[in-house]
């Protein structure tokens, strides 16, 4: 079934920008959601894994959406994430969401609990019923122990606010048989998988790389897009997309760990991390200028330079 594209397509898993006493950097957030948007993005996924949501509080979580609706909400899809292990608190997160703007809802799995399957389609089921917004459902089984199985989101597809799946399942069997079956939007959630679930019917990606790299991400899209001849062209930049995302992603760091480092070495609002997350070392941060600049063809201390007087020219508007 053709899949639609409620969120856009390349969409920003953004980072929580703090200050450098770990408070809430609201001029922050406005500067990197302006950028992320100018820079190719549709859509902002706020408050997710890479929004460091395990370690911010709820008033927080409502400030972010509020600030970044504010900024960007009238040229983006603003999708909060608003998941927890408890039903009751996810249904609280959701309701402040939309109160604050919000867009969409981003909408994890239960985690730790492990409940049965039958018992996560009613979780999702009570916050759709309640919601005033439309639901990307995150199946992340790596991170929450519980997978959200194929033939339960083709049951969950039948929901009219049921309408996008972030996909982490690294399950492209799995992913292709539902986009087969229903007119859930898919959105890869891992950047090896962006071109080929979009090759299969995906919608687009949520992409934590995004947060330094929008436009060497969506451009794999746009390749796509525009027909037989750019499609070769697609798998040429994907491939070039390839050694930064593992280096951001697969490397043995979580990506809010890499992607407020490299933002960090580019003069861009990101801030520290959060406790029990560290910072990533300076050898650490230096690899990723390095492969930052070959991507996007600049040396890597002309891109620094240049993208610090930009941030800083945009952050004085």
């Amino acid at each position: 079934m053709t899949t639609s594209r409620p969120f856009g397509r390349a969409l920003c898993a953004m980072v929580t920008p703090f200050t450098p006493a770990g408070e809430l950097d609201h001029p922050g957030a406005r500067a990197l959601a302006r950028r992320l948007v100018d820079g190719g993005c549709d859509g902002l996924v706020l408050n997710g894994t890479s929004g460091e949501s395990p370690t911010t509080t709820d008033a927080e979580k409502t400030a972010l959406v509020e600030t970044v609706c504010a900024e960007v909400g009238d040229r983006a899809h603003i999708v909060a994430g608003v998941g927890s292990a408890d039903t009751r608190h996810t249904l609280a997160l959701a309701r402040a969401a939309e109160r604050a703007g919000a867009h969409g809802l981003l909408v994890v799995a239960p985690y730790y609990s492990r409940p049965p399957q039958a018992d996560i389609e009613a979780h999702f089921l009570r916050i759709a019923d309640a919601a005033r917004v439309p639901l990307m459902l995150y199946d992340i089984p790596a991170r929450t122990g519980t997978r959200i199985e194929p033939a339960t989101l083709v049951r969950l597809a039948a929901h009219p606010r049921v309408v996008a799946v972030k996909d982490c399942a690294y399950d492209l069997m799995g992913s292709s048989k539902v986009i087969a079956r229903t007119s859930l939007a898919y959105y890869s959630g891992c950047e090896e998988l962006n071109l080929p679930l979009y090759a299969v019917g995906g919608a687009g990606f949520v992409s934590t790389v995004a947060n330094v790299a929008p436009g060497a991400l969506r451009s794999v899209l746009d390749a796509y897009d525009s027909g037989a001849r750019g499609r070769t062209d697609s798998v040429r930049l994907h491939q070039r997309v390839l050694p930064l995302a593992e280096a951001m992603m697969a490397a043995g760091l979580p990506g809010t760990v890499t992607a407020k480092a490299l933002l960090g070495r580019l003069g861009l609002p990101g801030g520290p991390v959060r406790e029990p997350l560290r910072p990533a070392g300076r050898e650490t941060a230096d690899g990723l200028l390095r492969l930052y600049g070959a991507l996007v063809g600049v040396p890597t201390e002309a891109t620094a330079e240049a993208t610090a007087k930009t941030a800083t020219e945009t952050a004085a508007l």
